[in-house]
């Protein structure tokens, strides 16, 4: 039990760590992502308002994947979040890994909605 919560503290002190020099704004939203072991989520956010832009996960009505938890899918969940962000008006970003390495499934959507036409 106390392995559990040491690790659930470290990713928190993380996650704090990583947020605190992070802060969407209306002309540069935080693009935010959350990580499961079956899951991926990302969303804009700007934070003056503490509004969600968009939004695109792989659990989604319109466009559910069927395998979420490999780098296909974060692939396919930074196209979405990129294709939305266009229309909704953002080109720049804050990238926001909340606490998680920048490798595997969070570098694959942070390069496909880097290729997708996000700045950041």
């Amino acid at each position: 039990m106390n392995r559990i919560t040491s690790r659930v503290k470290r990713q928190l002190r993380r996650r704090r760590s990583v947020r605190k020099r992070i802060f969407g704004v209306p002309s540069r939203p935080r693009l935010t992502i959350r990580r499961t072991s079956k899951h991926m989520y990302a969303q804009l956010i700007d934070d003056t308002s503490s509004r969600t832009l968009c939004a695109a996960s792989t659990i989604e009505k319109d466009g559910r994947l069927d395998v979420g938890n490999n780098c296909a899918a974060a692939k396919e969940i930074g196209e979405r979040i990129a294709e939305k962000a266009k229309t909704a008006g953002v080109t720049s970003i804050v990238f926001d890994r909340n606490g998680y390495r920048f490798h595997g499934r969070v570098k694959a959507l942070a390069d496909a909605a880097r290729e997708g036409g996000l700045k950041f």
